[in-house]
């Protein structure tokens, strides 16, 4: 006790000064950045009716509105081939100096954005309801936790997993050392998605800029408003830490704004359809640009029939009702078990019935607009195919007051029961705050159902045993899997996220998302250096000699066999053929000194 009661002590006084030291707050500078042109003063605003169809390049201009009203919000330059870039040309050579910056000048720059955000939510969820349609609340969840959390994991950890880390050099180079450096890339880009314009910018831009990248940026058409609000945010904090000018880039436009973007960059990060990432891949092709794809899923949501039902039914209304519906890993099948279903679906039913849907700053509604023209038509076509072979519609939310001309903006909360596998609502990637729920009698039955899609991003699994739903989830195809819970995953930074099939390939978020923004390069070195280098032995060497293959299949047998005497005995034959070459060598050279 003598001898482990100073220790004690110790690490008592060391845990009292480590909390004293979380209550000294932090000197963390604050930034101003303008949104007088972007609040909303009460005025009102003309209606946009914006043109049906796909836009095309030939556009000049970027048309933003509010989805959830039709008001005007302005709009933005589609940049040209040759003005995109220009834009990553500018990004270059900033980052040419930002590669040489510290970890602890990019923390600074990551605690300036934090402070920012934690001191500007209503704003930054505001301008996001607004583009967008999502409720303050959906905002808040997807846009400010989500953004948040990765900060503070890269604080906590991004720069442990960007330092050289040193692996084992096996057995025939024990006399080196062997590490995996970390180096940016260069100039990444990012394709992003409108159905979170705050996060969707953050979250690349985050992981390029801590590993020592400039990064390009091309937002949706749908949301190009608030994107080019958020950079703003940005730009204030790149220059409050002395950061260089264009390190960072938001750019504007269509479809030629994007493919320019695709060949001009080192690494590209794309998240939408699977069939724009198919044409993002034939491009990258040609210039062998490395990319990430992100392409949405069809999440299976499984229900056991030893699960909490009055639990589990909260959690499946919130997966499907999340920012309306529109979310990449949201839930959009659900897999209930027979002796459950019934009482599942009136659980949830009685949960969507309650929900309204309405213009999220003009009132108190539970559910905003869809974002995309046309979208609310798409939806409706799903669910008429499903009643027309044989579903049920079991009940729909309510509207509150909406505009005649944002009705086709607005989608109520739908719950349909009795579905199967041939409806198109069970297979296409809905994007919608659509609950089709289809019974299920066996884990194999659900494990079967689950996989039977072309989708593949994340699954979420519930059962009354843990060890039960760990065996279900362990048997589905996706590369996101939550036990009793969804979509917790994307709230653990750590993780990387990401699918397989159509969901696409590579992962963003996590240790191996940051990694995917660097040169891994892998380095060996002498671990004595000069005491001990490498050498070619005699018999091996050129001209080689005619005991050479015996040697090297000896030093195979003895570095690599299974038996420890085949080894050693391997061994004495390497040793023995060293010293006869050495003193045939050693003769040779006395007969040419006589």
């Amino acid at each position: 006790m003598a001898f482990w009661w100073p220790l004690i002590v110790l690490a008592f006084a060391y845990a009292i000064c480590r909390f004293l030291f979380m209550l000294i707050p932090p000197n963390v500078p604050s930034i101003e950045v303008d949104a007088s042109d972007v609040l909303d003063d009460g005025n009102q605003s003309f209606i946009y009716v914006p043109p049906r169809g796909r836009t095309a390049q030939s556009e000049t201009k970027v048309q933003c509105y509010e989805p959830a009203t039709m008001k005007y919000l302005g709009y933005y330059p589609a940049l040209t081939t040759d003005e995109v870039k220009e834009r990553v040309s500018l990004a270059r050579k900033a980052q040419k100096t930002w590669a040489k910056s510290s970890f602890k000048q990019r923390r600074l720059f990551l605690r300036i954005l934090l402070k920012y955000i934690i001191e500007h939510q209503d704003l930054i969820c505001e301008i996001s309801s607004r583009d967008t349609g999502k409720t303050m609340v959906d905002a808040s969840l997807g846009e400010i936790m989500t953004t948040c959390e990765k900060i503070t994991w890269l604080l906590s950890e991004g720069e442990r997993w960007l330092k050289p880390e040193y692996r084992s050099c096996g057995r025939s180079m024990i006399h080196k050392r062997s590490k995996v450096e970390f180096h940016p890339l260069g100039v990444v880009g990012a394709i992003v998605s409108w159905n979170y314009p705050f996060h969707n910018i953050f979250n690349p831009m985050l992981a390029a800029v801590f590993s020592g990248n400039g990064i390009v940026i091309k937002v949706s058409e749908h949301a190009s408003w608030s994107g080019c609000f958020y950079f703003r945010i940005i730009q204030s904090a790149l220059a409050a830490v002395g950061a260089p000018e264009n390190l960072v880039d938001v750019i504007t436009g269509f479809s030629e704004t994007g493919e320019a973007l695709v060949s001009s960059v080192d690494k590209l990060i794309f998240v939408g359809s699977p069939g724009v990432g198919k044409m993002i891949m034939r491009n990258a092709a040609e210039t062998l640009t490395p990319i990430t794809l992100e392409l949405g899923g069809k999440d299976a949501f499984i229900v056991c029939e030893d699960a909490d039902v009055e639990h589990v039914a909260q959690i499946a209304v919130r997966a499907v009702l999340q920012s309306s519906g529109q979310n990449c890993a949201g839930a959009e099948r659900f897999y209930v078990h027979k002796d459950i279903y019934s009482s599942f679906v009136s659980q949830v039913s009685k949960i969507v019935k309650s929900v309204s849907a309405g213009p999220p700053l003009a009132g108190k509604y539970d559910m905003g607009a869809i974002c995309m023209q046309e979208h609310s038509e798409r939806l409706q076509n799903l669910v008429n195919d499903a009643l027309d072979k044989g579903a049920k519609l079991v009940v729909r939310g309510s509207f509150g007051h909406i505009g005649e001309d944002a009705v086709d903006h607005f989608f109520p909360p739908t719950v349909i029961e009795n579905v199967n596998h041939t409806m198109k609502l069970m297979q296409e990637e809905a994007f919608g705050p659509i609950m089709p729920i289809m019974k299920f009698s066996t884990d194999e039955e659900a494990v079967k159902l689950a996989n039977d899609s072309k989708y593949g991003l994340g699954c979420a699994v519930f059962s009354g045993s843990q060890c039960r739903a760990r065996e279900i989830t362990s048997q589905i195809q996706c590369g996101v899997a939550a036990i009793n819970d969804f979509a917790s995953n994307y709230m653990c930074q750590s993780l990387p996220f990401g699918g397989v099939k159509d969901s696409g390939f590579g992962r963003f978020a996590g240790v191996e998302g940051l990694r995917a923004c660097c040169l891994v390069k892998s380095v060996v070195e002498d671990r004595w250096w000069p005491y001990i280098k490498t050498k070619i032995p005699k018999p091996i060497q050129y001209p080689i000699g005619e005991n050479g293959f015996e040697f090297q299949e000896s030093l195979v047998e003895a570095l690599y066999g299974l038996n420890i005497w085949d080894r050693l005995r391997a061994l004495v034959t390497v040793l023995k053929i060293l010293s006869d070459q050495n003193s045939h060598a050693g003769t040779t050279g006395k007969r040419r000194d006589d």
